[in-house]
């Protein structure tokens, strides 16, 4: 475990934290993911899987870099600033679409 891991660790929090806090704020079964130039969403998705979903893909991310890191460590270069640029960017956000989604009621 390197060090970055507690700044992950500490972004999985934040993102069960708000999912608790913000998802019964939420009224809408559906979340928009994406926002056009005109500020308008362009796609949205269900509810759970936005929420939910990002932990998944924090862990996902995580175990490539680490697979990464152990069998291929020649081509891997700057783990731990990588792992603490990705949580932190995760965190804010689905931060940032959760708070415009309770927003949008």
């Amino acid at each position: 475990m390197v060090p970055a891991d507690y700044v992950f660790g500490f972004a999985i929090a934040v993102v069960v934290g708000a999912n608790l806090y913000l998802g019964p704020r939420i009224a809408s079964e559906r979340i928009a993911m994406q926002w056009g130039p005109n500020g308008e969403p362009t796609w949205y998705a269900p509810k759970w899987l936005t929420m939910w979903g990002m932990i998944a893909f924090m862990a996902a991310v995580r175990l490539f870099i680490w697979l990464a890191s152990t069998y291929a460590p020649q081509h891997v270069h700057g783990v731990e600033l990588g792992i603490i640029i990705f949580s932190l960017a995760a965190a804010i956000s689905h931060l940032f679409v959760l708070m415009k989604a309770r927003a949008a009621r």
